[in-house]
């Protein structure tokens, strides 16, 4: 299964899907397969800075603990509050349900910085 081509990536598996000037990211396919079973999310709270190349939270699986990094710089707008009593949502749904975070971003062009699907697969040896 291919990554979606509507998304920019970065190396460390974080998805950022712009529309507008919101950004929704979350952890690709990949990670969550090699994370196994979800157990929890750490987020940050709604109106937050985050700084592009910084981690904004963590995931926890049974087999590891993870930073989650940001491709982008902005205020968090929305968290995937879904997530504290169904974390596994990223393992079903890493695309879809299972978003971590929705931000504001503060340069829109940040975007085309990020890795492409083609350039994210590639890393992956794909």
């Amino acid at each position: 299964m291919g990554v979606p081509n509507d998304r920019r990536y970065l190396k460390s598996h974080e998805w950022h899907k712009l529309s507008g000037d919101t950004c929704t990211i979350g952890i690709t396919k990949f990670a969550a397969d090699e994370l196994t079973d979800i157990t929890y999310v750490s987020m940050p709270k709604v109106g937050r800075e985050v700084t592009a190349g910084q981690a904004f939270g963590e995931i926890e699986s049974v087999k590891a603990t993870s930073d989650l990094y940001c491709g982008m710089s902005g205020i968090v707008t929305e968290v995937n509050e879904k997530l504290n009593d169904s974390p596994e949502l990223v393992n079903n749904d890493s695309y879809e349900a299972g978003w971590l975070i929705k931000i504001k971003v503060s340069d829109p062009s940040q975007h085309a910085r990020l890795l492409s699907a083609a350039d994210y697969e590639a890393q992956l040896g794909a």
